[in-house]
């Protein structure tokens, strides 16, 4: 079934508005819990990611590493087990969004007010409850193969559309500047991005054999063409974004991962957008939510 084929009205309504603090995770929680924390590990792993930290270097940024986002990824492991939880219970968006907000004190404290994953607590949050409301009510009611990113529109794309995100975060600046839809618009639109882009460029690498690491390379590459990051809009402009984008389809048009010679055109970008300061932290975020939605649905 596709995004356009669910509503609201083939989905159960909620039997309760939250999970109890404290609580040991039932083992569906559990297993999205795992599926998220090891879609931050892979996401920070993968190199060469243009402008982004990694194990190799700290990319565009000097405030923050990779030691910073596993002591993140480390303080989100719980918000996952919980949001799940929350999504199997269809919980009300308000309770979505009040653990979304602990989660980024949580991650706040453990990185000493560096923002590692705020848009990863939102959009990887969202899937997480939405993988909670499919291994609940999936068996026998024909929503068991009902993508992640449509279950996220029927149970909650209403309250979505009036939420109102920070104001003063970059992201949201950035969008009202340049008029682009950012996360807010992905989640209502089910995660087109992730869909129609990242994971057909990630299974079609490892359709043909090559690493796991070229797989991500190309799905995030692939993201990069084609996604309106409002980080890079916010370090870069305009002129940021269509530089990243112009780099990232020449890449892609030049063979992507698919040739011999791909870490070095990928590494010269990556020394290119360092030097530009760009970061495209919303492709970032996205190639994670696609890593968690393949382990997910399969």
């Amino acid at each position: 079934m596709t995004s356009s084929a669910v509503t609201s009205e083939v989905l159960p309504r909620s039997r309760s508005s939250a999970s109890v603090p404290g609580e040991a995770p039932p083992a569906y929680a559990r297993t999205i819990r795992n599926a998220a924390v090891r879609a931050l590990q892979e996401e920070v792993i993968t190199y060469p990611k243009p402008g982004l930290v990694s194990l190799v270097d700290t990319g565009s940024h000097v405030d923050m590493d990779a030691t910073t986002f596993a002591r993140s990824t480390l303080a989100l492991r719980h918000y996952f087990s919980r949001i799940a939880v929350a999504g199997a219970e269809r919980a009300p968006f308000g309770v979505l969004r009040r653990l979304g907000i602990e989660a980024e004190i949580d991650m706040l404290r453990a990185t000493h007010g560096i923002n590692t994953h705020r848009g990863a607590i939102f959009n990887l949050g969202l899937l997480a409850a939405a993988a909670g409301f499919r291994a609940q009510h999936g068996a026998g009611t024909g929503t068991d193969t009902v993508a992640l990113g449509a279950i996220v529109q029927a149970c909650w794309g209403d309250d979505l559309a009036r939420h109102r995100r920070d104001a003063a975060s970059h992201g949201s600046r950035a969008s009202a500047m340049h008029g682009v839809g950012g996360a807010k618009a992905e989640a209502l639109g089910g995660f087109p991005s992730l869909y129609e882009v990242a994971l057909p460029a990630y299974r079609s690498v490892l359709a043909a054999g090559l690493s796991a690491n070229q797989a991500r390379v190309q799905a995030f590459f692939a993201l990069l063409a084609r996604l309106d990051d409002t980080n890079l809009l916010h370090r870069g402009g305009g002129a940021g974004l269509a530089f990243a984008q112009t780099e990232a389809r020449a890449f892609l048009a030049a063979g992507g991962v698919h040739v011999p010679a791909w870490r070095t055109r990928a590494i010269a970008l990556h020394r290119a957008f360092c030097a530009r300061r760009l970061s495209p932290g919303g492709s970032a975020d996205l190639l994670a939510a696609c890593l968690l939605v393949h382990r997910i649905e399969g």
